[in-house]
């Protein structure tokens, strides 16, 4: 355990199970936190001493620069799905990134960079848009570096289906934003952090931007059904205009945790699949030699605590 990895934001849902698999290949994994006294979930994935947590702020380049010494590969996982306070995504997805750039450069260490698929400076929507000057100031700063953009991510403790599943309890109607038109290709966590171990290992080809996707492109309309299906509920699932959902979402905006937000409501009038160019290109899970998981092979796994009564739910008969 000589080489060292340091992953800024390796405490969040995917970053947990990116400190794991290197843990598994032997690195010695820092992780850049800026409350390191609440990473002690982290501690078992690892042997003793394998992996430790340090105080790291990106507000605080000093801090940032700490983190990365003596690091043979830094990785930046932080990042935001919604703005709050001083977290803007200004703030952490484009500032925050060139800090962990520089320092990378500083250090000499490789850079692997998380994005996410959609991003594009183009965009309507303000987190596409940090995103990708995220990883154009990555760019500018480690050349080499590596970019994994993934779709919208699953696993026992995602964002995506455990929120509208916890909705479902609650709610007899579901909202389809957009018609539930917009396309997604669910990626497995597990995946995730398997391209992050080989571009770690150097499996990855530098200066290359890589989109990971399951095995499935799927509506949103459809990935409710087969969440509630999952769930053994019947909800209804009423299409929303973009413009009455973004109204609701002013509104939601002012809690402290928004089940949504008005910049999600203009994420969801895009896609959020694989490009054709790095399907030909080989910059996916495939091109990395991982093949993906499906969704039926995991969520029965974690949504069952959705279900009326749990793991004792009968399952209908075909």
């Amino acid at each position: 355990m000589e080489r060292l990895v340091t992953i800024y934001g390796g405490s969040g849902f995917i970053g947990r199970h990116v400190v794991r698999a290197l843990a598994r290949l032997g690195w010695r994994v820092r992780v850049a936190v800026r409350r390191p006294d609440l990473a002690g979930h982290l501690q078992p994935l690892g042997a003793v001493g394998q992996i430790t947590a340090v105080q790291a702020n990106l507000r605080y380049p000093a801090s940032v620069l700490r983190a990365a010494e003596g690091a043979e590969v830094v990785i930046n996982l932080v990042g935001i799905l919604h703005e709050g306070g001083r977290q803007s995504f200004e703030a952490v997805h484009a500032f925050g990134s060139k800090q962990v750039a520089q320092a990378a450069r500083e250090v000499g260490a490789r850079l692997i960079h998380g994005s996410a698929i959609g991003a594009d400076a183009g965009s309507e929507a303000f987190y596409a848009k940090s995103k990708a000057a995220g990883e154009t100031v990555a760019l500018e700063a480690v050349p080499e570096a590596v970019i994994l953009r993934p779709s919208v991510v699953f696993g026992p403790e995602d964002n995506f289906f455990n929120r509208f599943a916890a909705l479902s309890r609650l709610s007899p109607v579901l909202p389809l934003i957009a018609g539930g038109h917009t396309r997604f290709q669910p990626v497995f966590v597990g995946d995730v952090a398997a391209a992050f171990a080989k571009a770690v290992d150097g499996l990855a080809r530098p200066g290359t931007v890589y989109e990971l996707g399951g095995p499935e492109v799927l509506t949103f309309k459809q990935l409710m059904e087969l969440m509630l299906a999952e769930i053994d509920r019947k909800r209804l699932l009423v299409p929303m205009p973009s413009a009455i959902a973004a109204f609701n979402a002013r509104l939601l905006e002012l809690l402290p945790n928004p089940l949504l937000t008005r910049d999600q409501v203009r994420l969801l009038g895009y896609d959020n699949v694989v490009s054709e160019a790095a399907k030909a290109e080989g910059r996916t899970l495939e091109g990395l030699g991982i093949q993906p998981t499906a969704l039926g092979a995991i969520l029965p796994g974690y949504l069952w605590r959705y279900r009326k009564a749990g793991q004792f739910t009968r399952p209908e008969a075909a």
